[in-house]
């Protein structure tokens, strides 16, 4: 990405002062497409480790769609960054849109979530900050994304990747001040897992990311569990047992 479009710089500008500017834009970018799909906003913390962060999420079927591909790690959303392209899955029972993420594909039909558009933007030039943003679209239909709508959300990402680039960059040990609060839960819970397990981040994410499949739950619900009532997850093969 060479620079923001004016519209994107014009809404970063219009948000900056607000609390909570980027949930403010998202609400805002709902508005815009006129409640025709939910939005939701996610942060690639750690691309490599695929650990992502739900900024926000508007409408009835966002939230579900954010909380599926950061539980499952895999949708739309982590090809769009990996891929550091748009995925625009207008058809969410078409095996060939889907076949990079087919358990997220089943469980958000089930959800009622039958289309997703996914709007990468990456970071190339401050290796410091956030490796990558993606808002998405949800839709309870099939059928492909007006051109306009898909060029307003854009608009929308490009406006959050500047309020995100302005925020004051946290130190090594500090939670993001962007991040939400359940999200600042299951941070702690990682870190618990990992000493407990003799595991590193991204196996200790593996382990809860497993644990919240088999159980039917959630990150959040579970890393509360784990930070807040005393539950300990069982060893992963051939870790042994777990420190104290």
């Amino acid at each position: 990405m060479t620079g923001p479009r004016p519209q994107a710089a014009a809404l970063a500008l219009r948000f900056a002062s607000r609390d909570h500017p980027v949930r403010h834009l998202v609400q805002e970018c709902r508005t815009a497409l006129r409640h025709r799909y939910s939005v939701g906003l996610t942060l690639a913390a750690d691309a490599a480790q695929a650990w992502r962060v739900s900024l926000c999420a508007e409408g009835p079927l966002a939230a579900q769609g954010e909380s599926l591909q950061i539980n499952l790690g895999e949708g739309p959303c982590v090809q769009a960054l990996d891929q550091e392209d748009p995925v625009l899955a207008d058809d969410l029972d078409h095996t060939s849109a889907t076949r990079h993420w087919p358990v997220y594909a089943q469980q958000a039909r089930a959800h009622g979530i039958h289309a997703v558009f996914a709007l990468p933007l990456v970071h190339r030039s401050r290796p410091a900050r956030p490796s990558g943003l993606v808002l998405s679209l949800y839709r309870d239909r099939p059928g492909p994304a007006d051109e306009t709508d898909l060029r307003t959300a854009q608009d929308h990402a490009e406006a959050a990747e500047l309020l995100l680039l302005t925020a004051p960059a946290p130190d090594d040990d500090a939670t993001h001040a962007w991040l939400l609060p359940a999200d600042a839960v299951v941070h702690q819970a990682l870190g618990m897992i990992s000493y407990r397990h003799s595991l590193t981040t991204g196996q200790a994410l593996a382990l809860l990311r497993a644990h919240a499949h088999t159980t039917g739950s959630d990150l959040t619900t579970l890393a509360h569990a784990i930070v807040h009532a005393g539950l300990t997850l069982p060893d992963p093969p051939d870790t042994g047992s777990p420190r104290n």
